[in-house]
């Protein structure tokens, strides 16, 4: 056996970027909690940030000068992860969700998959309507280009075509994409209250 002569492995300390002196700009605009503002060489800022017990912390690189806060980098840490987390939660993927229908689809099964469909344009998602041909149903392509027809005018109240029905090998589809719903205009009251004086009442004649 060969002796091992390698230096036993160390794992490096993750570099601070932005942060004090990892900090490369000659000077930045320097915000201190005290509500201070100042334009500082970056050296000044960083002692005048250490010598408050806090780092200093590029927050606006692109500004002009930098703009860098004197702050806990712990603090900071954290609340750049709970605002990713935030916008993370408020992001809504778009999905595109599948219905699938035959040439000869009945009424219930129709209903049935275009309330579904409808449930995912209000979600937000786009719906790929298939009609799907097998063995002789393919030479009625017609009624599968009908029923598309049919569900687009169905749920063109919420959603929009995007283009025309496609056939693609044994499979006739549309894209249908969610619009927004439009707000009735506000209804004007002023119509609703009577115009000028009210008629004078006729007096009782002895």
């Amino acid at each position: 056996m060969f002796p091992n002569n390698r230096p036993p492995f160390r794992r490096l300390p993750k570099i601070r970027e932005n942060v004090n002196e990892a900090i490369r700009v000659k000077e930045v605009r320097a915000v201190f909690p005290d509500g201070v503002v100042e334009v500082l060489p970056t050296p000044t800022a960083i002692r005048r940030a250490q010598e408050l017990g806090l780092d200093l912390i590029l927050v606006s690189p692109t500004a002009e000068p930098p703009v860098a806060k004197a702050m806990d980098y712990g603090q900071w840490q954290y609340e750049q992860k709970k605002k990713t987390h935030d916008a993370k939660k408020k992001q809504h993927i778009i999905q595109v969700k599948e219905v699938k229908f035959r040439p000869n689809t009945d009424d219930h099964d129709y209903e049935f998959k275009k309330n579904n469909a409808m449930r995912f344009l209000k979600e937000g998602n786009r719906v790929k309507a298939v009609v799907q041909f097998r063995g002789r149903e393919i030479a009625h392509v017609d009624l599968g280009k009908k029923l598309l027809q049919r569900f687009a005018e169905d749920l063109k109240d919420i959603g929009a075509v995007e283009g025309q029905p496609k056939l693609e090998g044994r499979n006739a589809h549309i894209i249908m994409s969610p619009v927004k719903a439009q707000t009735p205009p506000a209804k004007d009251k002023s119509k609703d209250k009577p115009q000028g004086p009210p008629p004078p009442k006729p007096q009782a004649t002895s």
